[in-house]
Formats: C-alpha cells, sequence, structure tokens
C-alpha cells in the first residue's frame, strides 16, 4: 500500500468517525511498538559488547514470539466478541507485513547469503503484490474473490517457525539447538507457499483484471 493510499484511507476512515481504539487494536498497536524493541535487543550486543549474543538472540526471539501472539490474538478477540472496527481492519495486516518484513532485513543484514536474500525478497514482494492486488479489489468491489485461503495461512504459520530458529540461531558459535540450516530450509518451503498462495490470489482475480473494470464503472463501487 503506498503512502499516499494508506493517507487516504486512514483520512476516510477518521471523517467516518469509526475510529474505534477497542481491545484488539490495543494489541495491533502494542505489535507495531514492538518492532523497535526487536531491533533494540536484535543489535544489543554489537551496541553494548557485555551483553552476550545468544541473550540478544534470546530476546529477539521473545519480542517476535510476543508479537506474533498478539498477531493471532487480537483477530480471535474481535471475533470472538465482535469488536471488529474498521481502523483495526486496516492496521492489522500492516502491522502483520511490518513485523515480518523487518525480522527478515534484520536476518538478511545479520547473514548477507544469497539464499536467505532471495527467499526473503520473495516473501516481502508477495507481500507488497497481494496487498496492492487487495485494495484493487476492494476498489472494484470484488474484494471478497481474494478472501484468506488456507494456505496462506499455513505459509504465516512456517515463516514465523522459520524466523524464530533463525533468530534463535543467529550466531555462528551456537552449540545449543543447532538448527539454523532446518530454518533456512523451512523459510525457503514458506517462499515457495507465498508464490503458490500469491498466484492463486492472481488466479482468482484474473477475470476481474482481465475485464478492464475501474473503479466507477458500472457494477464497481467509487474508491
Amino acid at each position: 500500500m503506498t503512502p499516499s493510499r494508506v493517507y487516504a484511507t486512514l483520512t476516510r476512515i477518521i471523517r467516518s468517525g469509526r475510529v474505534r481504539i477497542n481491545l484488539p487494536t490495543w494489541l495491533t498497536l502494542f505489535r507495531v511498538l514492538l518492532l523497535p524493541v526487536m531491533v533494540l535487543v536484535f543489535y544489543s550486543h554489537d551496541a553494548i559488547s557485555a551483553i552476550p549474543l545468544r541473550f540478544a538472540n534470546i530476546a529477539a526471539v521473545a519480542v517476535f514470539a510476543l508479537a506474533s501472539i498478539t498477531d493471532w490474538l487480537d483477530g480471535w478477540i474481535a471475533r470472538r466478541w465482535h469488536m471488529e472496527s474498521a481502523f483495526g481492519a486496516f492496521l492489522d495486516p500492516v502491522a502483520d507485513k511490518l513485523m515480518m518484513a523487518v525480522a527478515l532485513f534484520l536476518l538478511v543484514q545479520s547473514h548477507p547469503t544469497w539464499l536467505l536474500a532471495v527467499t526473503s525478497a520473495v516473501i516481502v514482494g508477495r507481500e507488497i503484490t497481494v496487498s496492492a492486488l487487495r485494495e484493487w479489489m476492494a476498489f472494484v468491489g470484488e474484494r471478497g474473490r481474494v478472501k484468506v485461503q488456507w494456505i496462506g495461512k499455513f505459509k504465516t504459520v512456517m515463516q514465523i517457525v522459520a524466523i524464530l530458529i533463525l533468530l534463535w540461531e543467529r550466531d555462528k558459535d551456537a552449540t545449543l539447538l543447532r538448527a539454523w540450516y532446518a530454518g533456512e530450509v523451512m523459510l525457503v518451503i514458506a517462499a515457495v507457499l507465498t508464490i503458490w498462495s500469491g498466484l492463486a490470489y492472481m488466479r482468482a482475480a484474473w477475470p476481474v483484471l482481465k475485464s478492464g473494470r475501474m473503479p466507477g464503472d458500472e457494477g464497481a463501487p467509487q474508491a
């Protein structure tokens, strides 16, 4: 989602008077606030050599795990107690993508291998593409065609587990739970699932894209 689209969406929500900062939304905001915390603990050993690298790894894992839990919890609470809001629906996917992107960028900077760089680029690129696709489909009144599918949820779980392992095993001298390569394999699998799910969304949206329908055309709502 481009900055102009973000601004337009926020402006539309605020003007509609539907801004509701309820518990699920607070959890989503908390997840966003955890991102700079994760960056700080990730580089804590580099900034203060007295802090063991293993401690920095464990702290980064703990922060990312907490953010991942809030990712599930805010949606569950919103659905269970009917606390959905327009602002929360907008912010939640943004927070999810920021969480994944920041973690992957940190890992690539720490271990700039071609495999990690390519898989991270595939995952982030897919997220940007699908976000743009969903936004466009919403503009033409066809968002239901690109609803979240089971494969999308499964690849998200794979990404989270892979990133947790890679954060834990970031130091090459680790002797406990030497699972870096297992984490890389899981991230590659997640990247494959990312491409698969992205193609599934594109296939579902293709009839609308092929028709050339624009916002404002007959049958499509105004953006």
